[in-house]
């Protein structure tokens, strides 16, 4: 009997920084997956508020012990999912305006490979508020960013914040 081969989520995004909706999503897809690999896009375009060592170690923090590995991404989702042998992209969606850009994404990433699935999880419905974003702005006029975020990533921003005043 052939062993199955095993179920490997890719689950992209900035997470700058990653957030408990993120946590609780990924959480989640553990149950339906053997491995989540967590992929932090390297965007040139954009200039995030946290390194990407940074950002490692806040994902690290948050899932001790767990089948999660993170790793860099640049380049097409779908060639990079290949490269890294996942057979799904894993993303959560808020809202129906997630849906519609996400519908256009997974048609997309179908037609350049039909053998790599998309799988959407709806976030908890206490988390559809939150985004890194939201969680930054908040931070920088000093609002609390406790429920949603690790302690290690709300020390990280207030530390970020203070230097900045």
């Amino acid at each position: 009997m052939t062993r199955p081969s095993p179920r490997i989520a890719l689950y992209p995004g900035s997470f700058d920084p990653i957030t408990r909706g993120h946590i609780k999503l990924i959480s989640r897809a553990l149950t339906i997956f053997d491995r989540i690999i967590i992929g932090i896009a390297i965007n040139i375009s954009k200039q995030p508020m946290f390194s990407f060592e940074e950002r490692v170690a806040f994902i690290e923090d948050a899932f001790p012990d767990m089948p999660v590995e993170v790793t860099p991404l640049d380049g097409l989702l779908v060639h990079e999912a290949q490269r890294l042998h996942c057979n799904a992209i894993l993303r959560g969606l808020r809202s129906g305006t997630d849906f519609d850009y996400e519908f256009r994404m997974t048609s997309m990433n179908s037609s350049l490979n039909q053998d790599i699935e998309t799988v959407f999880l709806m976030s908890d419905p206490a988390d559809t508020f939150i985004s890194s974003s939201l969680i930054k702005e908040v931070a920088r006029f000093q609002g609390d960013i406790t429920p949603f975020v690790t302690p290690k990533v709300a020390d990280a921003l207030l530390h970020k914040f203070s230097e900045s005043v």
